[in-house]
């Protein structure tokens, strides 16, 4: 799969819905209400990331849920890519970005939403063919400033900004128009996915489902 291929497919999955749930999957049994409260609530694409060692079967477990479009997170290494995709995942999401990774997922056919933090990182990965990128850490980064700033010079690159994005801020964002969509886990945190509360989880998916511009 070629870089520009990767930014068609995942520009079409940020136009699903406006949050991408960022997930952190600790017991794989929770994987399928989880999933199929948030598509209930109108978020259907998830992050999973790969911080827990349930995340793969967690991945595996989504994949089976009707309506599903699941991918992994956190990808660092040219592993996490092989191990993501055996798993089922439909796309990926790296922090950042190194030739051996982009060059992992471009191999696999695994869509990938690469990380960028400065103009410098978004052109490199423009100049390769990457016109979608994930603006992390956003807040720390510079916000909603710092985007606006870089879609001036590169108007081009599409950003998914994660990292500090909830529900005060989330519509800030997604008023650029450089951003389709945010990643956030403010839509699944730990608290209701630990006691089994579903409906708290779909009522908060409904909620950023309804974040528009």
């Amino acid at each position: 799969m070629t870089p520009q291929q990767a930014s068609r497919k995942i520009r079409d999955l940020c136009a699903l819905a406006p949050v991408i749930p960022v997930l952190v999957v600790r017991d794989a049994g929770r994987a399928r209400p989880l999933a199929e409260a948030l598509i209930a609530g109108g978020l259907p694409v998830l992050e999973v990331t790969l911080r827990t060692p349930a995340a793969l079967d967690a991945i595996a477990e989504m994949a089976r849920v009707e309506g599903a479009i699941v991918g992994a997170g956190t990808l660092i290494a040219p592993s996490d890519v092989a191990a993501a995709a055996a798993a089922g995942a439909r796309f990926g999401v790296s922090p950042g970005s190194s030739d051996a990774l982009l060059a992992a997922a471009e191999g696999a056919g695994l869509p990938l939403l690469p990380g960028a933090a400065t103009a410098t990182e978004a052109m490199r990965l423009l100049e390769r063919g990457y016109d979608m990128q994930k603006f992390f850490p956003a807040e720390a980064a510079g916000g909603v400033a710092a985007l606006r700033a870089i879609g001036g010079p590169l108007p081009r690159i599409g950003f998914c900004p994660t990292g500090g994005i909830g529900p005060d801020n989330a519509v800030d964002y997604l008023s650029l128009p450089n951003v389709p969509c945010v990643g956030g886990s403010w839509v699944a945190p730990s608290a209701p996915i630990e006691a089994g509360d579903w409906g708290a989880i779909e009522a908060l998916a409904r909620a950023g489902a309804l974040m528009r511009r």
